[in-house]
């Protein structure tokens, strides 16, 4: 493995997505910068993990816990200090702003 310690974070609706509404702008955005970056932490990151099942397991509780929240994965690099990667693993059965790719459009 990598060695990066896996981590839930669970989010409502109300404040999954950065939007004027819910988020606190200290002067003009610049390259990089990310509002609204912060969600819950779902217990305390998985130090030591090394066992995939064990993640899915929390993914599994998490749900269950919070079945209206977004939830994420994210894996932190102890070494570099910081965070490697994020994704999504659970949406909220009653979102509406998620299209499958074959219907996104810029235009």
């Amino acid at each position: 493995g990598n060695g990066w310690t896996p981590c839930l974070e669970f989010s409502d609706p109300e404040t999954a997505y950065t939007g004027s509404q819910n988020t606190e702008r200290m002067g003009a955005v610049t390259s990089g910068y990310q509002d609204n970056r912060y969600w819950t932490m779902w217990k305390l990151p998985m130090f030591g993990c090394t066992d995939g099942s064990q993640v899915l397991g929390e993914m599994k509780q998490c749900t269950k816990a919070f079945p209206n929240a977004y939830i994420r994965l994210v894996a932190f690099d102890a070494v570099r200090q910081v965070q490697m990667c994020g994704f999504l693993v659970h949406r909220p059965p009653n979102c509406t702003e998620f299209q499958d790719p074959s219907r996104r459009s810029i235009a």
